[in-house]
């Protein structure tokens, strides 16, 4: 596969992309008629793509899907590119869990949509359909986003506006991607909700204060109280205790400012400003040398 790793410009658009992927509803519940295939193929001929990010798949969901697939056949064609070196075969785009359903339901063909895609494209029509996913969690979610700006350059407000989440949705819920991974899992699990994931952002210790959410049942309003606790003692140069300093409370602005640097550079964003002054500190904490490289890019960018 080609090198996806560098960002480019946005090549079709999004927007034309996305206009191809569309939800695996029917035409009643998705308000607007099927598209209509360009041509029908032997499922025979048609096979899945082997980058495909999506790795599972639900028994029982595409036991659902079959069983509606065997009394309504595929409702939205799958979009398919020809298969690199084969003739006659083609290469999933987008519609793996149709592919998959069809074949349990015993489909001798299926619809398709064909397209020239090359393989960047490819992955990110793939990325773009998982986030479609009904079943996706904020994790799940909030790495499509990154891997989306990180992978093809695309910025929140490009996501925004093709994707019809609102810019602080994409924003908070990249945010969650600054937690550490076990952390992480258990939201993915459905251990923590969004909202507990959300306060464990600015906790001091958020995978032991996790783990008390977890034990303890917590509120979200308890956890947002507990990770706003002040730090504890803090040792000078000497070994000596000194007095904790007294902890500012972030208006709300400042809060969403940092959100969306973090957001924006996938690296976590500490501001510290005092009400009333003009200036103030921005912290910037990277977890490897290639996150280095890419803040001294994008420090230098403008030279």
């Amino acid at each position: 596969m080609a090198d996806t790793s560098k960002k480019r410009g946005l090549g079709r658009g999004l927007s034309a992309l996305m206009a191809d992927v569309q939800p695996e509803t029917a035409p009643s519940e998705a308000g607007a008629a099927p598209r209509r295939a360009d041509l029908t193929v032997p499922i025979d001929k048609v096979f899945a793509n082997p980058d495909q990010p999506r790795r599972s798949f639900s028994t029982e969901a595409l036991q659902e899907l079959s069983d509606s697939i065997a009394e309504k056949g595929v409702i939205q064609p799958l979009i398919v590119r020809p298969r690199p070196g084969r003739d006659g075969e083609y290469e999933i785009v987008a519609g793996e869990r149709r592919w998959r359903a069809s074949q349990m339901a015993k489909l001798h063909e299926l619809p398709v949509l064909v397209r020239n895609f090359d393989d960047t494209e490819v992955l990110e029509v793939a990325i773009i359909e998982n986030i479609q996913r009904a079943d996706l969690n904020a994790v799940e979610e909030a790495a499509g986003y990154k891997a989306l700006m990180d992978r093809f350059g695309h910025t929140q407000e490009k996501l925004s506006q093709a994707l019809g989440k609102s810019r602080s949705h994409i924003a908070n819920l990249m945010r969650l991607l600054q937690l550490p991974q076990e952390v992480q899992t258990w939201l993915a699990e459905g251990k923590l909700t969004a909202g507990h994931a959300r306060a464990l952002i600015t906790a001091d210790d958020p995978t032991g204060l996790a783990k008390k959410v977890i034990t303890q049942e917590l509120s979200v309003r308890d956890t947002e109280k507990l990770a706003k606790k002040p730090k504890g003692n803090i040792f000078t140069d000497d070994g000596s205790k000194k007095s904790p300093a007294k902890t500012l409370e972030k208006d709300a602005d400042t809060k969403a400012l940092e959100g969306d640097l973090s957001a924006s550079l996938g690296m976590k964003v500490a501001i510290q400003h005092r009400p009333g002054q003009e200036s103030g500190q921005i912290t910037i904490s990277y977890d490897s040398l290639d996150d280095l490289d890419t803040l001294c890019m994008v420090l230098s960018a403008n030279r």
